[in-house]
């Protein structure tokens, strides 16, 4: 069940099994002995976060590594630099002394790809917003009429089937084609680049959406981790920020209303697969989803990962393969099947983001990423890119 305490502590942040399984994490090290502070790859047990960097400087290095799992327990120079309770509670920005250690997301040179439409739900709301032109004033009535023409239609087809063929068909013999049913049933899968490597947010961060945006909503999702040869080898969650009238008045558009300042948070930390959790257990997780505003107002929902339209390897594959490498690896955002109608204010208008909501995605064997919204300007500016870190990791030594 959902943890519905916002506070950054183990019991609310880990996975329901705690430390059972190989925790991988990024944290921010403040200066010290000379050195400047920095960014360390880390393990995070009962005993302790542990700092692997000195052999392993990136998170990059070690899931390209040969057996990542292993590589991480038997890193060479592992140092104790705290307690998962006190660099969890340093996490929270409003509480946060600057002079310890603090999370960060727990990816670095990977890029940040993403997966759309790949469940009925969302693939049905992107059309909304398609029809709507992003006016959520017509989404409501919209979602009515789509939903019984339509819906019915695409519940338990698989993409690139001949039944989805014969569907298409249909569709575009309806006059309904649309380039959201194209990749949410034809063959190719819409992946896109959802930010830069080295600007996603981690847990306790502030989450950006632009202030002109009026309708926008949070997408919890699960994000595989994939190394430079494709294999899959851990997992974490993610959300994909996404501002939902930007989108609605052309897909054009889908870079302004996803890649922005702190509009792609990602963790709380990398799971790695293992015999405690692997790859087929990933593919019946629940993710679930609360927000709380100070309005009082408070959402909840869930994303369950069994009801995916195409196989979690599938989208992998086509996204890193012989026509496309990725030298540092990549981090996968999969898509969700949540997409909030419940109204906030005035009928009829559904749901968008308030400034302070409090936003937590939780899956039992993933934790819970936990963070606050914020308007993009507001949200500390991204300044430490691949070439900050690569500096930053010459000066101490690592590199």
């Amino acid at each position: 069940k959902i943890p519905m305490d916002f506070t950054l502590a183990p019991d609310t942040v880990l996975p329901e099994d705690g430390y059972r399984g190989m925790l991988i994490g990024r944290v921010w090290l403040p200066a010290a002995n000379g050195l400047p502070g920095g960014p360390s790859v880390v393990v995070v047990t009962q005993h302790g976060v542990y700092d692997i960097t000195n052999s392993y400087p990136t998170s990059s290095d070690l899931m390209n590594a040969d057996k990542p799992t292993l590589a991480a327990a038997n890193a060479d120079g592992a140092i104790r630099i705290g307690s998962p309770e006190e660099i969890l509670l340093n996490s929270s920005p409003d509480k946060r002394n600057p002079e310890k250690p603090y999370f960060l997301a727990p990816i670095d040179l990977q890029s940040i790809k993403a997966c759309g439409v790949t469940f009925i739900d969302s693939l049905l709301e992107r059309l909304i917003e398609e029809i709507a032109k992003g006016d959520s004033a017509e989404a409501d009535n919209i979602r009515e009429t789509i939903g019984k023409e339509i819906g019915g239609d695409l519940s338990g087809v698989r993409p690139g089937s001949e039944e989805a063929e014969r569907l298409t068909k249909s569709l575009k013999e309806r006059g309904l084609w649309s380039p959201y049913l194209e990749v949410g049933i034809g063959p190719d899968a819409e992946v896109f680049t959802k930010a830069q490597p080295m600007s996603a947010v981690g847990v306790g961060a502030e989450i950006g959406i632009l202030e002109c945006s009026t309708w926008n909503n949070p997408e919890p999702e699960a994000v595989l981790i994939v190394n430079s040869r494709g294999e899959l080898v851990g997992a974490t969650l993610g959300n994909d920020v996404n501002l939902r009238d930007m989108e609605g008045r052309s897909a054009l558009l889908l870079n302004r209303a996803k890649d922005n300042n702190a509009s792609c948070a990602i963790g709380p930390f990398i799971r790695l697969f293992d015999d405690t959790f692997s790859l087929s257990d990933l593919k019946n997780v629940e993710i679930e989803l609360v927000v709380e505003g100070n309005d009082e107002f408070s959402l909840t929902g869930n994303s369950n990962i069994g009801m995916i339209s195409r196989d979690l390897e599938d989208l992998a594959a086509q996204t890193i393969n012989k026509n496309h490498q990725y030298p540092d690896g990549l981090a996968l955002m999969t898509g969700t099947m949540f997409a909030p109608t419940k109204d906030r204010g005035e009928p009829g208008k559904g749901f968008t983001h308030h400034i302070g909501d409090a936003v937590i995605i939780f899956s039992p064997p993933l934790g819970a990423l936990i963070n606050r919204v914020n308007h993009c300007d507001k949200v500390p500016p991204w300044e430490f890119g691949t070439m900050a870190l690569f500096q930053n990791l010459s000066a101490r030594s690592l590199i």
